[in-house]
């Protein structure tokens, strides 16, 4: 059996890597605001289209439903989201951004901003570079199945 590849070497690894140094890269500004790097993902996908079901949320984040429902109810209890069954179908729970949960998309422009700054890179290496990575993560789930 060959050896592993160093850590450096491992594409996954350097995902990981960069993943975790975004998100603390994002965190005072998230604390600031109240909202954990989770909790941010789930309003941004309400942003993009409010009164989504905790299941297609799920879809968006790539994630379980049963991850999504704990964030959604504490994104509630700060006043952001509001929770409510389909009345056509019981076992949806549809959630809505609140007036709070709509104002703070603007109060969340920093972020990329903030990375921008971090990375030292222009915005359109920025993009080609997530073009890749977003090119790389559909292969994967169509080769999943």
């Amino acid at each position: 059996m060959p050896a592993a590849m160093p850590l450096d070497d491992q594409l996954c690894f350097s995902l990981y890597a960069t993943s975790m140094a975004i998100t603390r890269a994002y965190k005072p500004m998230l604390d600031q605001l109240g909202i954990t790097y989770p909790q941010y993902l789930v309003l941004h996908a309400l942003w993009e289209q409010d009164g989504r079901t905790v299941g297609a949320i799920a879809d968006r984040l790539a994630l379980e439903s049963s991850t999504i429902t704990p964030l959604v109810k504490r994104l509630e209890a700060a006043g952001f989201v509001t929770r409510e069954r389909n009345p056509e179908d019981e076992r949806q729970v549809q959630v809505r951004l609140t007036p709070r949960g709509r104002e703070m998309r603007d109060d969340c422009g920093c972020l990329a901003e903030e990375l921008l700054v971090r990375s030292g890179m222009k915005g359109e290496d920025l993009g080609a570079l997530n073009r890749e990575v977003k090119t790389l993560w559909q292969a994967l789930r169509e080769a999943k199945d």
